[in-house]
């Protein structure tokens, strides 16, 4: 009999394999005992995929994605390859999948556990209860821009150049996503650009604007330039919601933003495709830590970024959201115990590994929903 969905999972390299080991254990019981009804398969990726087949991503795993129903990623990333050319390195990988399966719109969210009040950066007081959602566009802007490359000019210097360039439709189907998140949450969205000194950057601004006269008067719609989203994110982070920006900021903000939460390690991230004329689209779930080859393998890597990315695709790829918040649910009473890994730390807590952190997480699970 064959299951009803497929996910590939891409653990990487770096700490990725390692984390998404001790996340399939979590992923195995909701199977088992939550009725997830899903095949999995595992490909190499990245460095991992460079050091066997001589490319970051084979032809047949980017085909591979386009059969399931979600890719489960961990990260790519290895020192050992930053001498080969630039569309041969491990993050070429993730780039393509983005390109290639029209992965335009990457969802960030930024909570902060009760728990982790004081793990953040900032004090406490400033950070408290946040609950902010970074969507980025990740298909276009600057990263995937054309004319790009590096040359030499006539006398001898060397230009790299790089174009930033979206077209309306680009803004405007990822600025839907934002709209239609904040009507789920709060009612606001802040969309972040350079309108003062780039044209993309108007033209960002006056197309997120047309739409939401257009299709969204109920949601609250303000605008924001990206050094002073920066400063705000820092100074006021609590004022935001919903933020829509373009390739470049939103890789930036959504990294600061990540530093409110007190660690890289805690924060998921979800990446969707458009929606197929059967109601399906393609999905790409991964943390943002990167691959951290200081600390591969020696079992001291936050795996909770891992697992909340796997509670977004049972949100938002199977529409699951009873098992995502008892994910969530389970991550943050383990918190409030004083169980942390090392980059989470904070005076009075008690430091355990991947392993063990896995473990607890999945032990109040099964103790939440009377299971297993």
């Amino acid at each position: 009999m064959t299951s009803s969905k497929k996910i590939l999972v891409l653990a990487g390299d770096g700490i990725g394999p390692e984390v998404m080991r001790e996340v399939a254990k979590i992923v195995n019981w909701f199977r088992a005992y939550r009725g997830l009804d899903v095949d999995i398969a595992e490909e190499l990726v990245g460095g991992a995929s460079l050091e066997v087949h001589g490319v970051p991503i084979r032809d047949e795993v980017i085909q591979r994605a386009h059969e399931v129903d979600a890719i489960l990623f961990g990260a790519v990333g290895d020192p050992k390859w930053a001498h080969v050319d630039f569309n041969l390195r491990p993050e070429a990988a993730i780039l393509a999948l983005r390109k290639e399966l029209d992965l335009f719109a990457n969802l960030r969210p930024a909570q902060v556990f009760d728990a982790l009040a004081d793990a953040s950066t900032l004090k406490a007081e400033y950070v408290s209860k946040l609950d902010l959602l970074i969507v980025r566009e990740t298909v276009g802007g600057i990263y995937f821009g054309t004319p790009r490359g590096i040359e030499t000019l006539p006398d001898g210097t060397r230009r790299g150049i790089n174009t930033e360039l979206y077209t309306t439709p680009e803004i405007e189907r990822v600025a839907r996503v934002a709209f239609d998140a904040a009507r789920k949450r709060q009612g606001h969205v802040c969309s972040v650009e350079k309108s003062n000194v780039m044209e993309s950057g108007l033209l960002w601004r006056e197309v997120v604007t047309s739409l939401q006269q257009a299709e969204y008067p109920d949601v609250t719609l303000t605008h924001m330039l990206a050094d002073n989203c920066a400063m705000q994110l820092v100074r006021n982070p609590r004022q935001f919601d919903v933020i829509v920006t373009g390739n470049l900021f939103g890789d930036l903000l959504s990294d600061l933003a990540s530093m409110l939460t007190g660690s890289l390690g805690m924060l998921p991230s979800a990446t969707l495709g458009p929606l197929k004329e059967d109601g399906r689209r393609a999905a790409l779930y991964e943390p943002i830590h990167g691959s951290a080859p200081d600390i591969a393998g020696q079992g001291i890597a936050n795996p909770i970024a891992q697992i909340l990315s796997f509670a977004m695709m049972l949100r938002y790829s199977f529409d699951r959201d009873e098992d995502a918040r008892l994910i969530e649910t389970a991550i943050e009473n383990i918190l409030n115990t004083g169980l942390r890994t090392a980059d989470i730390m904070t005076p009075g807590t008690a430091r355990v590994g991947t392993e063990v952190m896995v473990a607890a997480i999945l032990q109040e699970i099964k103790r939440l929903s009377g299971q297993g």
